[in-house]
């Protein structure tokens, strides 16, 4: 007997037993095309879907570059650079000028303006030395060059264009010493009247200080230079005795006048330096 097309298959010989072998091949084949109808219909779905999304990406970018292109907005990702540095810092290229040398303000009297006194030299009523104090007695100031001298002195101060000389008398206990600070045109002339350097400095005795280095007496003299000033110096007893080569407190106190004397000049050069770099920079 048969139920047509899908129907069950009955056994050889028309029994009423159904092919059971026949059936379940049936059935597998069923299932098989089942399973394959829907991998294929899901294969269908997901490259629809792929491709709404990937027409979706690119219109989504083209839209963003067009509006970045007209809007003025951040450039795509790929018109970033790679990398990302630091600002490095810049310097200028032009190199500060030096500052003023203090020695050309006391060598060029077109610089050397200050006002040159006694007080500018020698000021206060006592100099102190580390533990050494020294009373000031006399001062002078004079144009006269050669009349601040004795000896060859003189006419060297006058041969080189001396302009003129401040004096000044320090004492302590005993012994004296005066420094007399030459004016010049210039550092080299100057440096000559140093070099040159014969006779001495006269003494300068009163205000507390009496007379000292009389004639035939030995004193010590020095003389040196700096910028357009030369300075020198007379140290003796005030008693009149000659200075000998044991005498160490006479060669203190001379050494102590010519090197204050050296740091007042310099000094003289360093205030004025400051003060035209002060103005240069305002």
């Amino acid at each position: 007997m048969s139920f047509g097309d899908g129907g069950p298959s009955w056994g050889p010989g028309g029994a009423q037993t159904p092919d059971w072998a026949a059936l379940a091949d049936e059935s597998a084949a069923r299932n098989r095309r089942r399973k394959w109808l829907l991998i294929g219909g899901g294969a269908l779905a997901t490259a629809a879907i792929g491709a709404i999304v990937a027409t979706a990406v690119i219109s989504t970018n083209k839209h963003d570059r067009d509006n970045g292109k007209n809007a003025g907005e951040l450039p795509a990702p790929t018109d970033l650079p790679d990398e990302t540095a630091e600002p490095e810092p810049s310097f200028s290229s032009v190199a500060p000028p030096p500052p003023p040398d203090p020695k050309d303000y006391v060598s060029d009297p077109k610089k050397d303006r200050a006002p040159i006194t006694v007080d500018t030299f020698f000021p206060g009523k006592k100099l102190t030395m580390g533990d050494r104090v020294y009373v000031k007695g006399a001062t002078q100031q004079t144009k006269n060059c050669a009349a601040t001298t004795k000896g060859a002195l003189g006419s060297i101060l006058v041969a080189n264009g001396c302009d003129q000389v401040v004096r000044a008398t320090y004492s302590k206990d005993g012994v004296a010493v005066t420094i007399g600070v030459a004016v010049f045109r210039t550092e080299a002339r100057a440096k000559k009247a140093a070099r040159q350097s014969s006779g001495s400095i006269a003494t300068l005795s009163g205000a507390g200080v009496p007379a000292f280095c009389p004639p035939g007496s030995v004193c010590r003299r020095t003389s040196n230079s700096y910028g357009r000033y030369a300075y020198f110096a007379i140290s003796g007893f005030t008693n009149g005795k000659s200075v000998t080569g044991a005498d160490k407190n006479v060669y203190a106190t001379g050494n102590d006048l010519t090197d204050f004397t050296f740091r007042q000049i310099r000094r003289r050069g360093e205030l004025q330096a400051s003060a035209a770099a002060t103005a240069q920079s305002g």
